[in-house]
């Protein structure tokens, strides 16, 4: 455990240094010179034609930094996911392997415990770190100490309980990336209205071309930010999901595969 967190952590400073190169490298090379383009044909065709409807260009939804912050940080927030997705994925491969071999009818006895968990503790590094090897560990030494079935049946629950709980909390990060991306949304809205109230005297003379803009920075940020935070919220009820139950089928494999097995004499 103590090995996994700075891992974890270089992980993610490194994801987050990545998301930042790629994001800006293609709001740089890609869509504000783009959005430029776009917006440049635009304004000439609205000089020419005082009916023409200039039509919502994704790049130009897109070009501000507000929107540029929120995929950096979206992107942040799925790499962490999907580390933590890796993880789970391997706790449950590990579930459909036998890790408590016993043959029809034999029971395992306080005395044999420690060979039992000479098998689990023979794992590799990567897997015995792990949940599963680490709860089966824990109640095998329970049951040799104390010789208690319920013991055992306790340290299971409190242990799958507390990998729970730790799960849960680790997500906090990514729970607060997806409060902070609406609210960038509003600070560009903030924004865009603050710079649009003060080109109004150019409104009232006439000239409502930077007002308009100003007020589409204001309104495309908070629609990529929802929008991107509706995203980002599914995935990571989906990931929660996933370790609920991954943890509750490492319950159920412990009570089945090594509570009902026990036996004392």
């Amino acid at each position: 455990m103590n090995r996994k967190f700075p891992v974890e952590f270089a992980f993610q400073v490194f994801a987050l240094i990545t998301a930042i190169v790629v994001v800006h490298g293609m709001y740089t090379l890609v869509i504000r010179p783009k959005a430029e383009v776009i917006r440049a044909q635009q304004l000439e065709q609205i000089a020419a034609d005082e009916n023409y409807v200039p039509e919502r260009s994704p790049y130009i939804l897109v070009k501000d930094l507000e929107q540029e912050m929120c995929f950096i940080l979206m992107l942040w927030a799925m790499a962490i996911m999907a580390y933590k997705a890796v993880i789970a994925s391997k706790e449950g491969k590990l579930l459909e392997q036998n890790l408590i071999p016993l043959a029809d009818g034999v029971s395992i006895l306080p005395e044999d415990t420690r060979s039992y968990s000479r098998t689990v503790q023979e794992l590799p590094l990567a897997q015995r770190n792990l949940l599963l090897p680490r709860v089966l560990r824990s109640a095998l030494h329970r049951f040799h100490t104390t010789r208690s079935i319920q013991d055992v049946s306790t340290v299971v629950r409190d242990l799958c309980e507390g990998e729970s709980e730790r799960l849960d909390s680790e997500l906090s990060m990514v729970r607060y990336i997806a409060w902070a991306i609406p609210s960038i949304g509003f600070i560009g809205t903030v924004r865009g209205i603050g710079e649009a109230l003060g080109q109004a005297h150019k409104a009232v003379e006439g000239d409502i071309t930077g007002v308009t803009a100003s007020l589409g920075v204001a309104f495309n940020s908070t629609f990529i930010a929802l929008l991107l935070s509706i995203v980002l919220m599914f995935l990571l009820h989906q990931l929660q999901l996933v370790m609920e139950r991954l943890v509750l089928d490492t319950e159920s494999y412990c009570d089945e595969r090594l509570v009902s097995q026990l036996q004392v004499r």
